[in-house]
């Protein structure tokens, strides 16, 4: 995880310099990405105007958007009245984006039935992702819920016929159908439908204050709305449900309703591999 540790001298309401204040923020300033933040208990924080929840153990978290502007800005508000300004300056990020001509019209204007469909499983999902709850489990270092090749990244964005689709906005992990999925964070299940129309076998957990997962076209779901569960437990089963061209993990990170990038939450995927590479020749060693 990469850690920004910040120590500022914070000016008070009046302009006059106060006694030095810390903040830790956890994550990578680019777009796409999650931060993870800790301040003192007490302290009130906005980002770019906007209130930002933050526990009663002063810990809080916020997005950038895949299109955000490169400049933000951080309000802090400590326990002591001492007001905070961090201005934040983010990465930009190339995604890769793929032109598609020769697509028939039929397929470019989607069955009306299938549209209405579609529409009534987003809200479920928005609903699900607008959940708020006070669990703390958003600011555990976050482990894949599944390992292998990674078949699609987040950002990408495909063209058809001049018009572009919309971005896609998780990770893809390709594997075997019936492979075990399992939970990347603590949390609580907002959401298990099995046969969504686009995502097919669809699950939402929420980590808390604002932080959820979403796992789309699965084959079996194991839990259950109201479930708690925890990091590593396993929730559901790799499928290629709904539409999708092959059996995958389709992972998506939200913050509320913006949607982030899974990655900037996890050690990379290769690292991961290299070590359970290891693990396993390590253990075929000692028997």
């Amino acid at each position: 995880m990469n850690l920004l540790r910040l120590v500022v001298a914070v000016l008070c309401l009046g302009g006059a310099v106060g006694a030095q204040a810390e903040v830790n923020l956890s994550g990578k300033m680019e777009q796409g990405a999650l931060i993870r933040g800790q301040a003192q208990a007490g302290t009130q924080v906005w980002l770019n105007g906007e209130p930002v929840k933050v526990s009663p153990e002063g810990l809080f978290a916020f997005g950038f958007e895949r299109e955000a502007t490169l400049n933000q800005e951080l309000k802090l508000i400590y326990p002591d009245g001492l007001t905070q300004l961090m201005p934040l300056k983010i990465s930009e990020k190339q995604y890769k984006i793929d032109k598609v001509n020769g697509i028939a019209k039929k397929i470019m204007k989607p069955d009306p039935k299938a549209v209405e469909r579609a529409a009534k499983d987003s809200k479920q999902v928005k609903a699900a992702r607008a959940t708020f709850s006070g669990q703390t489990a958003f600011a555990q270092d976050f482990i894949w819920p599944l390992t292998g090749r990674i078949s699609g990244v987040y950002g990408s964005q495909r063209v058809y016929n001049g018009k572009p689709g919309n971005p896609h906005y998780g990770v893809d992990v390709a594997a075997k159908t019936g492979t075990v999925v399992v939970a990347p964070a603590d949390g609580v299940v907002t959401l298990s439908v099995p046969d969504m129309f686009y995502s097919g076998g669809t699950m939402v957990i929420d980590h808390g204050y604002g932080v959820s997962s979403s796992f789309l076209h699965l084959s079996k779901l194991y839990v259950k709305p109201g479930e708690i569960i925890k990091q590593g437990q396993p929730v559901a089963e790799v499928g290629a449900t709904g539409r999708a061209t092959g059996p995958h993990l389709d992972w998506r990170l939200n913050w509320f309703q913006m949607r982030l990038d899974p990655v900037t939450v996890v050690p990379s995927m290769a690292s991961v591999l290299e070590r359970q590479t290891q693990a396993k020749q390590t253990k075929q060693a000692n028997k």
